[in-house]
C-alpha cells in the first residue's frame, strides 16, 4: 500500500506491505459523541457544571462585591481556538456568573498559564481568546501571562512534605477565587492535561518543574507507557494540594473532556481533587483505545517542521528526540519488545534559534566530554536555568526558558530506552540525527528494508500513524487488555 506522512511543510511517500495496519486518530475508531457545537449548547452545559461542581460551592456562592478573581488559562499549546473553543464558553459563562454576583469587571485578571514555555503573545491571546473576549479585557491591562522569572510576581510557599520546592504566580495565590480552566486531553505526561497538572506546570518556577520532569521521575517504570497513575501525577497532585493549602481556598475548575479535533465531550467543575477522577472516567474511553490485535513490530510516522511546541519541532534534534518518545510513552503497550521507527523528517539543522536559544548549545554539549545518554546531560540542568541571557530571551523574547529543554531531553531517553532503532528518513543534514543515536535513510523503502534485515526480520508487523502529530492523539492498547496493565499497578502515596 501507498500511504503518505507528514514531511516538513509537505508530505513523503512510502510504499509499505499490504499486511501494514493503520491507525488515524478520531476516524480509525470514533471517539465518544462530541456535545452539540453550538455555542448556546456548550454555553448552557458549562453553566451546568459551574452551577454544579464536585466538592466545594458553586461560584455564585464564592463570589461578591469585591471579590477578585484570577482565570488561568493554558497557553495556546492546546485546547483548540475555534470560536466554541472551551476556553471562550468557560470564561464567559464563569464571568456571566460572577458579575451577576456583583464582582466588578476591574477586579478581574486573565493570566494565560505558560510555564517555562513561552509567554504569551498578544496575537496568541487575540488567537486564543476571540476578538470579544480580548477586547473587553486587553486594552485595560487584564489579560498578562506567567512570567516565572519575574521574582515580585511569585510567592516561595517552601516545600511540599515530599521536598518538592514550590513557587507560585503572586497574582493567583493573592486572588479571592483562582479558576483553572483546563482540557482533560491526553497527554505522555501524567495521562492528562487539566486538573492540578495545570497548576503544578503552569504558573510555577523551573525549581518546582524539575521535581517532576526530571529522568528520576520520568525513566520510572510507571511513566512509560503513560499513566495517570505514576509518582508524576502523584506530584502535580501534590504540588497542587500544598498552593491550595498555602492559599487558604481551592482551586475552582472547569475542565472539558476534549475529543480529537478539540471539541467538547463533556465539562466538569469543581475541586480537582475530586473533579479529576471524574473527568478521566469518560477521557479513558476516548484516550486509551483499545484496538491492537497484535505487538507491532515496525512503527512508521511522519514530522512536519510545526507541531505541538511550534515551529523547528520537527528539525530541532532535541525537540525531535521529545517528540519520538511521546510516542512510544502513548504506544509502548502495543510495541513489540525488538520494536524500530521509521519517521520521515527534514532535519535540515533549523532549531529555530529564537525560540529554543538555548537548544543548539545543548546539543553541542551532548556531543562531546563523556556524555553517552541523555541523562548525562541532566547534571547542567541548573547551569542553563540560571543563564540570564537565555532567561532574558524567556522573559522578554518569546523563547521557551531554558530548563524546559532538560525536560525534552529526560523524554528524549525513553525512545533509546525502548526501541531496537528509530530511522530518520529524508534527513537533509542526517548528522544531526546520527549525533542523537538515530540511524538515517533516504526512503522509507530503505529504512524498512534495513531493519528486517537487522532488527525485526523479512515479515515484520507494522503500524502505520499518519496525522500523529496534526490531531488530538490517543494513547493505543490491546483489544483485549487493560490500560491499567503492567507498569500502571505501582501503587504511590499520592494515589493519582
Amino acid at each position: 500500500m501507498k500511504l503518505n506522512f507528514e514531511y516538513g511543510e509537505g508530505v513523503m511517500p512510502a510504499v509499505l506491505p499490504d499486511s501494514t495496519d493503520v491507525f488515524i486518530p478520531g476516524e480509525t475508531v470514533a471517539d465518544p459523541p462530541c456535545l452539540p457545537q453550538t455555542w448556546q449548547a456548550l454555553y448552557d452545559a458549562t453553566l451546568e457544571s459551574i452551577r454544579h461542581p464536585v466538592g466545594m460551592e458553586p461560584l455564585a456562592a464564592l463570589a461578591h462585591p469585591g471579590s477578585t478573581v484570577i482565570f488561568v488559562i493554558p497557553d495556546i499549546v492546546k485546547g483548540g481556538c475555534q470560536p466554541t473553543s472551551h476556553r471562550r464558553v468557560a470564561i464567559r459563562a464563569c464571568l456571566d456568573e460572577l458579575f451577576a454576583a456583583g464582582v466588578r469587571k476591574q477586579d478581574i485578571l486573565l493570566l494565560f498559564s505558560n510555564g517555562l514555555h513561552p509567554r504569551t503573545s498578544e496575537p496568541e491571546m487575540k488567537q486564543i481568546l476571540g476578538e470579544e473576549l480580548f477586547g473587553e479585557f486587553y486594552a485595560d491591562g487584564q489579560i498578562t501571562s506567567h512570567d516565572s522569572e519575574d521574582y515580585d510576581h511569585l510567592v516561595d510557599l517552601g516545600c511540599t512534605d515530599h521536598g518538592d520546592h514550590v513557587l507560585m504566580n503572586r497574582y493567583v495565590f493573592e486572588a479571592d477565587i483562582p479558576i483553572l480552566i483546563g482540557h482533560t486531553q491526553g497527554n505522555p505526561y501524567g495521562g492528562y492535561s487539566g486538573g492540578y497538572k495545570h497548576c503544578a506546570t503552569g504558573i510555577t518556577h523551573w525549581r518546582s518543574i524539575s521535581a517532576h520532569h526530571v529522568p528520576r521521575v520520568m525513566h520510572r517504570p510507571d511513566f512509560t507507557p503513560v499513566s495517570a497513575h505514576s509518582l508524576m501525577r502523584d506530584k502535580f497532585d501534590q504540588q497542587g494540594m500544598f498552593m491550595e493549602e498555602k492559599m487558604g481556598k481551592k482551586f475552582f475548575c472547569c475542565d472539558a473532556v476534549l475529543d480529537t479535533f478539540s471539541r467538547q465531550i463533556e465539562i466538569h467543575s469543581g475541586w480537582a481533587k475530586e473533579m479529576q477522577p471524574l473527568s478521566w472516567k469518560t477521557a479513558d474511553r476516548r484516550t486509551y483505545v483499545h484496538w491492537a490485535e497484535k505487538k507491532y513490530d515496525v512503527v512508521v510516522f511522519g514530522m512536519p517542521n510545526n507541531f505541538h511546541y511550534g515551529d523547528g519541532m520537527g528539525t530541532n534534534p532535541i525537540q525531535m528526540m521529545q517528540a519520538l518518545s511521546a510516542q512510544v510513552i502513548r504506544h509502548k503497550r502495543v510495541l513489540a519488545e525488538r520494536c524500530v521507527f521509521l519517521v520521515s523528517s527534514v532535519c535540515d539543522g533549523y532549531f529555530h534559534e529564537e525560540r529554543w536559544p538555548y537548544s543548539r548549545e545543548l546539543y553541542e554539549m551532548f556531543q562531546r566530554d563523556g556524555m553517552n545518554t541523555l541523562p548525562d546531560m541532566n547534571r547542567y540542568g541548573e547551569l542553563f536555568a540560571t543563564n540570564a541571557e537565555y532567561i532574558r530571551q524567556y522573559r522578554f523574547g518569546g523563547a521557551f526558558h531554558p530548563f524546559h529543554g532538560f525536560s525534552m531531553m529526560s523524554c528524549g531517553h525513553i525512545a533509546e530506552e525502548n526501541t531496537s532503532a528509530i530511522y530518520i528518513v529524508g534527513a537533509r543534514q542526517p548528522g544531526y540525527a546520527r549525533g542523537m543515536g538515530l540511524k538515517t535513510r533516504a526512503t522509507f523503502e530503505e529504512a524498512l528494508e534495513d531493519a528486517k534485515r537487522k532488527y525485526v526480520g523479512e515479515n515484520p508487523n507494522i503500524l502505520a500513524l499518519p496525522l500523529t502529530f496534526k490531531r488530538g492523539a490517543v494513547h493505543l492498547c490491546m483489544k483485549n487488555g487493560s490500560h491499567t496493565d503492567g507498569s500502571d499497578s505501582v501503587s504511590h502515596p499520592c494515589g493519582g
